[in-house]
């Protein structure tokens, strides 16, 4: 069977009816394997078999998978798959299985090296689920962890829909209908949805964002969608939320339809809040080491702010007039990065149509900052290296040697030493790059900067939304200073503008802010006995709007359109609500 990629350029026709009851498996073979990504039908009665074995329909050379490792059955619109007695078991959903498992639309399979994603059209799956902001963040990061690990890519949209409830509900509805069982929706809030779209190209993603535009206003309704795409626009789902986020602004400030992240996304350092004596310390060693020609390294986990330190050892630096330029190495494929880096000359490559100069050279006289040092392979280490210690750079397909004066500054999130120990990264280099290290710490040994950190980025958040800036309500500040942010600054200041988003009065209440972090605040107030210490009139009428709204679906058999109906809302409104009170279980880990 020929491999084929099925792309989101194919959304536009899938609810079409030309394959209606259509199944197939799309196997995602891993990064050392040449079979790229497979397809397979799974017609009504079919089998389908993975193993070592040279008859199975899915074979997968490796030593981890047993010779008749796994099935999938399909029985009319049941799937199941199971475990044929294998040595080192069969995966769903992340979760070992020890019986047969009925999986459906998105499901993924997990054997030995090899990922299988269940895809069935949208006329087997009659009732889409829309899902709820943690479980998009959960999917995300799935996507991202298959994105890295298979070098495949997805697009993040975020879409703000303007028009009257009904006109948006009919246009949601049917902008759910022309996605591929596959792809993710989410409400984001009131007006937002979020759509993530496994193997989207730029082009690919372009054209089915114009093709959302376009339903929409044939229902009446003005739709902006931002776009950010892995790994162009970032390699990590907090990068992609802000980038995402970011281009929904400035396709709405510039009345565009859709449009891509700008480049700046990052506060500038004058707008940086500094009120940790360890944070003072970071950036009283950046300034001092920013007039000296040494490579710096910053080390920090992911989200702390390791390029505000970089861009403020550039602007304290007698460089400050010349270009601050930035390179994440995480988002460039390995077989490009020499060709960024150093630039390319005419007919070095296929496509070369001309002289390209790389990131040394933009940033001639100024800073380049390379972020993700630690994802550079063998071969293009050996090269930086040698920028590093005569300061002249090659392009590609060129023989001439270029001066470049530029001050290199690096960050990472991983153990350098420890990449050195096991051998994937040069030892000379890591050298080169570490002779002066400056580590930011995470945010949650930053106590005294959360609250703080939290309310300027409310403030940045409504100024760019043309709001009033809110403040924390009491209990929402409690919440944020009780959470402990593994996804660092990144992840409160994601927080804060969905926040934005969210918030009806002159308050920021702790309703507002991510499941996550209510649920890290609620535990910590219930006492021995399991009784809340909450008691003021905002919770009890909370807990009268939750009651209505179970009574509602109740009498309605769980049916949100007749219950919103019943209760006076949108349908829309009605599943924010529901996510607001935990009444909208994910639509993962189906059995």
């Amino acid at each position: 069977m020929d491999d084929e990629l099925y792309t989101v350029a194919d959304a536009t026709i899938a609810h079409a009816g030309d394959h209606a009851g259509r199944a197939r498996l799309i196997v995602y073979h891993g990064a050392d394997s040449d079979a790229g990504t497979r397809m397979v039908e799974i017609p009504d009665g079919a089998e389908v078999t993975f193993g070592r074995s040279r008859s199975s329909t899915v074979h997968i050379d490796s030593e981890r998978v047993s010779r008749n490792h796994a099935r999938l059955v399909r029985e009319g619109d049941r799937f199941t798959v199971e475990d044929l007695g294998s040595r080192n078991g069969t995966r769903v959903n992340g979760d070992k299985i020890e019986q047969s498992t009925r999986v459906s639309s998105g499901d993924e399979i997990s054997i030995g090296s090899i990922m299988a994603v269940v895809s069935i059209t949208s006329s087997m799956v009659r009732h889409r689920s829309i899902g709820s902001t943690t479980y998009l963040e959960e999917r995300l990061a799935a996507e991202v962890d298959r994105g890295l690990q298979f070098q495949r890519r997805c697009a993040l949209m975020m879409l703000r829909l303007h028009g009257s409830v009904a006109a948006c509900d009919e246009a949601l509805d049917q902008i759910v209908a022309m996605l591929r069982p596959m792809d993710v929706v989410a409400e984001y809030g009131p007006d937002d949805v979020a759509l993530i779209l496994p193997e989207a190209t730029q082009q690919t993603a372009r054209e089915t964002a114009r093709a959302l535009v376009g339903v929409a206003r044939q229902n009446g309704v003005r739709v902006y969608v931002g776009v950010a795409l892995f790994p162009e626009h970032g390699t990590k789902p907090g990068v992609l939320l802000s980038g995402a986020r970011a281009a929904l602004r400035s396709a709405g400030q510039q009345d565009e339809p859709v449009a891509l992240p700008p480049s700046e996304q990052e506060p500038r350092t004058s707008e940086f809040v500094v009120a940790d004596p360890q944070m003072e310390r970071v950036f009283a060693l950046a300034r001092k080491v920013a007039d000296h020609p040494i490579t710096v390294l910053i080390n920090g986990e992911t989200g702390v702010g390791k390029e505000v330190v970089a861009e403020t050892i550039h602007r304290s630096s007698q460089r400050s007039d010349k270009p601050f330029v930035r390179l994440n190495c995480a988002s460039i494929p390995e077989t490009l990065l020499e060709s960024e880096l150093f630039g390319h000359e005419k007919g070095a490559f296929t496509g070369a149509d001309r002289r390209k100069l790389g990131y040394f050279e933009a940033a001639g006289g100024g800073t380049i900052f390379l972020d993700e040092i630690g994802e550079i392979k063998g071969a293009v280490q050996s090269k930086l290296l040698r920028v590093l210690e005569a300061h002249k750079i090659s392009r590609v397909g060129g023989t001439r040697s270029i001066d470049v004066d530029v001050r290199v500054v690096c960050a990472t999130n991983r153990d350098l030493e420890a990449e050195v120990a096991r051998g994937v990264f040069r030892e000379d280099l890591f050298f080169r790059i570490s002779a002066f290290t400056i580590v930011v710490p995470p945010l949650r040994d930053r106590p005294a900067e959360v609250s703080l950190l939290a309310q300027h980025f409310l403030r940045h958040a409504a100024r760019e939304a043309g709001v009033a800036e809110p403040s924390l309500s009491e209990a929402a500040d409690r919440a944020v200073c009780a959470y402990r942010w593994p996804g660092n600054v990144r992840e409160l200041r994601n927080a804060m503008e969905r926040a934005i988003v969210l918030h009806t009065g002159a308050t920021v209440e702790i309703d507002d802010l991510p499941d996550r972090v209510r649920d890290t605040a609620r535990a910590d107030v219930v006492g021995p006995g399991g009784t809340g210490l909450r008691g003021d009139m905002r919770d009890q009428i909370a807990d009268v709007e939750r009651a209505t709204i179970v009574g509602a679906l109740d009498a309605c058999g769980g049916n949100q359109t007749r219950a919103a109906k019943q209760l006076g809302l949108s349908r829309r409104a009605l599943i924010y609500k529901m996510e607001k009170y935990g009444l909208k279980p994910p639509p993962s880990r189906r059995r």
